[in-house]
């Protein structure tokens, strides 16, 4: 109990000091000597405002570059862009660490209570769950999009860890997908699925209201984990390439034209399948890298994605390609 007291007095105060500096302008000293505390205290109140969610700091200026890049992709895809300026020396990890940390500060602003929210693990996702502004929402599911597992771990842990950053970032429910991210054998798949407990998690990705998820793409600078942590083998890599694929989607691979049924692999993936996908009304999509244009334009074409938050090379691309 007095532990909750002073959560609730520490917000209070932090609301304060927000309101005072971020609506009516005053300046530091001055909210201090009104709060009758000091000025490095009211630093930290408005720090913590901003790490829980109290404020959200947006900048929107249509004179920037990015603004026209993300109103070209509007206008040319139907996809809400979200760019991140990033200057073309930097290195591609953390080219990556900006967009991802970028689209963890924006979901709160998608996340609301009584949502079911699908959430795909791989190295794009772990930065976002890092990122995530908290929110408090109630009756809102977490929902894990595909098995992590393979022949050297249970992937639970990696996995968990992921889930439970969204979690506790917005007071959710999760619910984990206990199965490998490939069966050996599609009738094993199959079988699985007529389980109760594998019906239950399957029920609630049917429900989905949001979407989140990384791209992957053999070609990309920053592997994503799929094809880096033991998930597919030497057979698996040249089934892909003679099946054309150019990337996935939570393990769920595609060609440039945007079909995927008839990839091989896909028949033992236990990731959603890309047409229940197209069916959530929000999906985000986080991805940075020159390497992996080929399959955004894909995913995009195909109608994969409402929401894409990548990085100012790659948008280039994309307007430039289009």
């Amino acid at each position: 109990m007095p532990d909750g007291s002073r959560t609730d007095t520490r917000t209070t105060a932090a609301l304060t000091a927000a309101k005072l500096y971020y609506l009516q302008d005053m300046r530091m000293d001055s909210i201090a000597r009104e709060l009758g505390t000091s000025r490095s205290s009211v630093s930290r109140l408005l720090t913590y405002a901003r790490e829980n969610g109290l404020v959200d700091i947006r900048v929107n200026s249509p004179l920037e570059r990015v603004g026209g890049l993300e109103d070209g992709i509007r206008e040319r895809f139907r996809v809400a862009a979200h760019v991140v300026p990033v200057p073309g020396v930097i290195s591609e990890v953390d080219r990556l660490e900006r967009v991802a940390t970028t689209a963890g500060r924006m979901l709160s602003q998608f996340v609301d209570s009584n949502m079911v929210v699908g959430v795909a693990w791989g190295s794009t996702i772990s930065m976002v769950s890092r990122s995530l502004v908290p929110k408090q929402t109630h009756s809102t599911v977490i929902v894990q999009l595909n098995g992590a597992g393979n022949t050297q771990t249970s992937g639970l842990e990696y996995s968990s860890d992921i889930l439970q950053r969204f979690g506790q970032a917005f007071g959710a429910q999760v619910e984990q997908f206990p199965v490998p991210a490939f069966f050996d054998d599609p009738r094993t798949r199959e079988a699985m699925w007529r389980e109760r407990s594998t019906r239950r998690v399957l029920s609630f990705q049917a429900k989905m209201d949001i979407a989140v998820f990384g791209l992957g793409s053999p070609r990309a600078e920053v592997p994503s984990r799929v094809y880096v942590g033991g998930y597919l083998s030497r057979d698996d890599y040249r089934s892909l390439h003679e099946d054309d694929a150019i990337g996935d989607v939570a393990t769920v691979f595609f060609r440039a034209d945007g079909t995927w049924r008839d990839i091989r692999l896909n028949a033992r993936s236990t990731g959603p399948g890309l047409d229940r996908l197209r069916r959530v009304p929000r999906r985000m999509c986080v991805v940075s890298g020159a390497a992996k244009i080929g399959a955004l334009r894909a995913a995009i074409t195909s109608g994969l994605l409402t929401d894409v938050v990548l990085d100012e090379t790659l948008a280039r691309l994309l307007v430039e390609d289009a």
